[in-house]
């Protein structure tokens, strides 16, 4: 028994282990969103988080040790982002027809989005900073922690904030998708995808294209659209009215 935590002490000590530990969680959490046929609260993103998190408590590994390891993962994000393109530029004559109708949805989503947070944080009574961390949930988590330091918020909560936003629309898109009566021809794929990534960004995004390849393709559309105006209004608009 003494030799086994010993190595389990120098193993959760290399930078292997992080590495290892999020592919094997994924690959089984992918696994068994395949057998429940994709069903929204079986989201492979939401349970490695879960399991991934519940097992650095259990076994007393601090998240720096872990991420030693696992940032080689985070490394990837940069590029599945900027891959998210090639399926919008197979999808260019749509930007050319709708390319104003796209930008003005972007707007008023995001607007809906910091609204949204404000009054949320307002009707809680959360201390300035919290709110102000609040504000950009809905842009994806690296860009979040940017505008969230921009504007007086706290970078880690703004990251936590951005990804449960993204957790909550993948779980409940479908639903709320399904009850306003979208449907599933190629306009309803694009307003569902659209949505989806102007309000729950790069996890929405993966959800949708899980689902369908229009609604994945207008979902990192959106992705990206709100990155673009969340990090240049959002900070401008602060500055504004102070």
């Amino acid at each position: 028994m003494t030799d086994f935590v010993e190595l389990w002490i120098y193993l959760a000590s290399t930078p292997l282990f992080g590495l290892t530990a999020t592919l094997v969680v994924y690959v089984l959490a992918q696994a068994f969103y395949g057998r429940m046929q994709h069903a929204p609260w079986a989201n492979p993103t939401l349970w490695s988080v879960v399991v991934i998190a519940v097992g650095l408590v259990l076994t007393d590994v601090a998240y720096p040790t872990y991420f030693s390891g696992a940032q080689f993962i985070h490394f990837l994000l940069g590029p599945a982002v900027v891959a998210m393109a090639w399926p919008i530029w197979l999808r260019r004559h749509d930007l050319r027809k709708h390319g104003l109708s796209f930008v003005v949805a972007a707007l008023v989503g995001g607007a809906a989005a910091a609204g949204s947070a404000v009054a949320l944080a307002w009707a809680m009574g959360l201390p300035d900073n919290v709110w102000l961390s609040l504000v950009p949930k809905s842009i994806t988590a690296p860009v979040a922690m940017g505008v969230a330091e921009k504007i007086g918020g706290i970078p880690a909560l703004a990251a936590v904030f951005a990804v449960l936003t993204g957790l909550v629309g993948a779980l409940s898109g479908r639903y709320l998708f399904d009850a306003m009566g979208l449907g599933f021809d190629r306009a309803g794929w694009m307003a569902r995808g659209f949505a989806l990534g102007t309000a729950a960004h790069g996890i929405g995004a993966a959800r949708a294209n899980q689902v369908n390849a229009d609604a994945g393709a207008f979902a990192g559309l959106a992705l990206g659209l709100q990155v673009i105006l969340g990090s240049l209004l959002l900070p401008l608009i602060w500055q504004l009215l102070n």
